[in-house]
């Protein structure tokens, strides 16, 4: 029996490099930095004064100023992207089909902006001026309810948290949902809004994020001999996605084609991964036995590249293991390089950069690699992006807690992507 293929047909983006598709993918095929300095609050007690902040966002002009006050900038980013994939994918909702509709939106951490104003407002004001709206702003399936009530989808509607693996698995099983026949057609993907005081002094005191504030730009190093942590950044990417006859009986857009998707867990530690990095090789594994594509099938993998010491080198040795000699062929860029690390929302982002590189047959770079780390020997793609047809690209998402997850997309062929 042919297994149901599942297509992307909208997507939409903010993040640190831009507040759309365009203009974020051309900032990162062109290897411009969206990290700078943080304004959205006081730095002055902080180590680190640097962040990945989506710029020039108004949230009023996205939910309106009732919304937008009732509402964490988690849910805020989530919908200013669910606009623009749904306004691209022209996706009907009727109620002969609502039900057929799903939503798959996760976020790590949820609303923790909304958290931390509640706990302050508590401790200098007392608990009867805490917010009546704490708890549902805060919650990580408010991202995902609020998509789902602003378009009347009544599919299945969840919240997938898995820290930095959260998009890709959001996808994943958004994909299975459809493949079932559960669904015809998701909205999925993920957001995060974690660029907040008392996040970034946690992952500060953890040793987890750079603190090279001089130049901001020059921060995130993945691969890098002198990295020394990721860079916490915001933002949000989500997808419209549909079975493939759904999407060609109502002449939808398609971008391209989810063939594969692995799953895993380190078992191992709450924040380091395994220094083998076995458990993310085997999460590879899955993804090309899920898509039917042996490693010489790959023609680019965008890297989970966070820049911290252990997660690149892990990574690597994930990579070799997984595709042997070709592993030295493939080429492989890190995007965090530029955007930092969006946490629960960076595969998302990384999945449209993946799905961009392939239209634009083109590599983004891995900036900032000055001095490549002997322990990280592949092509990582240095300073400058690369002319290359892409059939089929990979993406890598490695969490907190040992989550491992890895996407394949492909360009859409009438008969068949693989």
């Amino acid at each position: 029996m042919e297994r149901t293929r599942v297509v992307i047909t909208g997507m939409g983006i903010v993040c640190p490099t831009g507040n759309s598709v365009d203009e974020a993918w051309r900032n990162i095929a062109e290897g411009k930095s969206g990290i700078d300095y943080i304004t959205r609050f006081d730095t002055s007690a902080l180590d680190n004064k640097i962040g990945g902040e989506v710029k020039n966002f108004d949230p009023e002009e996205i939910l309106g100023r009732r919304d937008a006050r009732r509402t964490d900038r988690v849910t805020q980013l989530g919908m200013a992207a669910t606009i623009q994939a749904m306004e691209q994918s022209k996706l009907p909702i009727t109620d002969e089909n609502r039900y057929d509709i799903g939503v798959v939106v996760g976020s790590g951490i949820g609303g923790i902006g909304t958290v931390f104003e509640g706990f302050k407002a508590y401790l200098q004001k007392g608990p009867h001026l805490v917010s009546p709206l704490l708890v549902p702003m805060m919650l990580p399936d408010s991202p995902s309810g609020k998509i789902s009530m602003t378009y009347g989808m009544r599919g299945p509607n969840f919240a997938i948290s898995t820290a930095c693996a959260t998009g890709n698995d959001s996808i994943g099983h958004a994909t299975a949902l459809i493949r079932s026949g559960r669904l015809k057609a998701a909205i999925t993907g993920s957001t995060e809004a974690g660029l907040v005081e008392l996040a970034v002094a946690g992952f500060n005191n953890m040793t987890a994020i750079s603190r090279r504030n001089d130049p901001p730009q020059a921060a995130s190093r993945p691969f890098d001999v002198d990295r020394d942590g990721f860079v916490v950044a915001e933002g949000s990417a989500i997808f419209v996605i549909e079975e493939l006859n759904h999407a060609l009986q109502r002449g939808a857009p398609i971008m391209a084609e989810i063939l594969g998707y692995g799953q895993t867990s380190d078992a191992y530690h709450v924040t380091a991964p395994l220094e083998t990095g076995e458990g993310a090789a085997k999460a590879i594994e899955l993804a090309l036995k899920d898509a039917s594509l042996k490693p010489t099938d790959i023609d680019y993998i965008n890297a989970h590249g966070t820049s911290t010491p252990l997660n690149d080198v892990a990574e690597t040795l994930a990579i070799k293991r997984v595709f042997g000699e070709q592993a030295y062929n493939v080429p492989i860029s890190s995007t965090k390089s530029m955007t930092g690390h969006l946490m629960g929302a960076g595969s998302s982002v990384e999945a449209v950069f993946s799905i961009k590189a392939m239209h634009d047959s083109w590599v983004p770079p891995t900036i900032n690699l000055d001095n490549q780390d002997p322990q990280c020997d592949l092509n990582y793609t240095p300073h400058v992006g690369e002319e290359r047809v892409l059939n089929k690209v990979m993406s890598n998402s490695f969490g907190f807690g040992g989550h491992n997850a890895v996407l394949i997309l492909g360009k859409y062929q009438e008969n068949g992507s693989r």
